[in-house]
């Protein structure tokens, strides 16, 4: 395995001809691919005309890969970390050249045919990704991919990602891609485990990096073994950093549809009964229109706080309409608006208050009642809610001022 003296001092044949691809490959127990996977590689290499190396960045191997690796010429890249996330981002440390490619080594992807994936570096792209999918002009051999990965698994996430984020990309978890190491950095990667196939885009995109793709063919793993990826806890963890890095879609808009859709039942109810067709909607569904407005209301505001955390961590890049509407926001807006709130809801009451005394303060009919105390509640909670939602944004917008 490499030293510590090997990686910080390349010998000085590297140093007169700098390195400008470096071909990276998590390992974990692949000694029955790795060797086929590192001569494609060595083929590939050749085949683009660039100056390149192959590193293994391997995460515990036990089976002899390491020295399959090292008799190759490859370079091993210890990792301790285990998660495959942390592998990649191991063996991207250590690369020496300015283009990236990474890739599984259990001889899915053909490492000979990078070319395309050179050639789209050379022309200036930052990430270029992989396209198994046929849909987008790849191919996927008999057996390559599971039933619910081709049908199902990729589909969705690949849709959703291009909903919430806007990435241009067909097949968001190819593991074939290529990237800059410049734009690798400033991505500022963090996931350690199969989200870090989900992370790379979402930043890129985010970031606006200059993103391709390019089809490949997806061959049959070499392995005897199953695969180190679990379908349904994998798939999870990808969908789980998508809704964790897209505020809008997690919180924002659901909060938005509730709170419309609430307000849209409340309204009407709160005026009287409606009747449509056999069906009588009285203050029962006029108090679950309450609940409703409430919830989406608050849960709305997440969304804002959750932006304004991510963007004040660098998580998140600033929204410019999030910007302009905080430019329009102030405390003692957000608090006049809540007392406003407080006010409406206080009015509905002592006009429940008035009515009850007409009936000399004894049993009245629960419908006449309820038609006004649920939109007092509902307001008078809406306006404490705004006031202390307030408080909190402008304690988490206090950098900017």
């Amino acid at each position: 395995m490499s030293t510590l003296n090997e990686l910080e001092a390349p010998p000085a044949t590297v140093m007169a001809e700098p390195v400008e691809l470096t071909v990276v490959m998590p390992c974990l127990n692949e000694a029955e691919t790795l060797a086929t996977c590192i001569k494609k590689a060595q083929l590939g290499i050749e085949r683009a005309r660039v100056r390149g190396e192959i590193v293994v960045a391997d995460n515990g191997s036990t089976d002899g890969s390491t020295d399959i690796a090292e008799q190759l010429g490859a370079r091993v890249v210890p990792v301790r970390a285990k998660g495959y996330g942390s592998a990649l981002r191991g063996g991207i440390e250590a690369a020496r050249g300015r283009w990236i490619i990474m890739g599984d080594s259990d001889d899915s992807y053909d490492f000979s045919a990078i070319a395309p994936f050179v050639e789209k570096l050379r022309q200036g792209y930052e990430l270029v990704m992989g396209c198994r999918m046929p849909y987008g002009g790849g191919t996927i051999m008999p057996g390559a991919m599971p039933w619910k990965h081709r049908w199902l698994g990729n589909p969705t996430l690949s849709f959703i990602g291009r909903i919430f984020f806007g990435c241009p990309v067909t097949d968001f978890h190819c593991g074939l891609r290529g990237f800059t190491r410049e734009a690798c950095r400033a991505m500022q990667l963090k996931t350690t485990g199969m989200e870090f196939a989900s992370e790379m885009v979402i930043k890129a995109t985010l970031k606006d990096r200059r993103i391709t793709e390019v089809p490949i063919t997806l061959h049959k793993d070499g392995r005897s073994r199953p695969p180190h990826l679990r379908s349904w806890r994998d798939g999870w963890r990808h969908l789980r950093f998508m809704l964790l890095f897209s505020p809008r879609w997690l919180f924002v808009w659901p909060g938005l549809a509730l709170f419309l859709l609430g307000l849209g039942l409340g309204v009407p109810l709160a005026a009287g009964p409606v009747q449509i067709g056999q069906v009588r909607f009285d203050t029962n569904t006029l108090l679950v229109a309450g609940m409703m407005v409430v919830v989406g209301f608050q849960v709305s505001f997440f969304g804002v706080f959750t932006k304004l955390y991510c963007v004040a961590r660098g998580l998140l890049p600033e929204n410019k309409q999030l910007t302009s509407w905080l430019g329009l926001f102030s405390l003692e807006r957000g608090l006049i608006a809540g007392a406003l709130a407080q006010a409406g809801g206080l009015a509905f009451l002592v006009a429940a208050i008035l009515k009850w005394r007409a009936a000399s303060f004894g049993i009245m009919s629960y419908p006449d009642s309820l038609r006004l105390v649920i939109p007092a509640v509902t307001l008078m909670t809406l306006g404490v809610q705004t006031m202390f939602s307030s408080f909190f944004l402008s304690v988490l917008d206090l950098r900017h001022d």
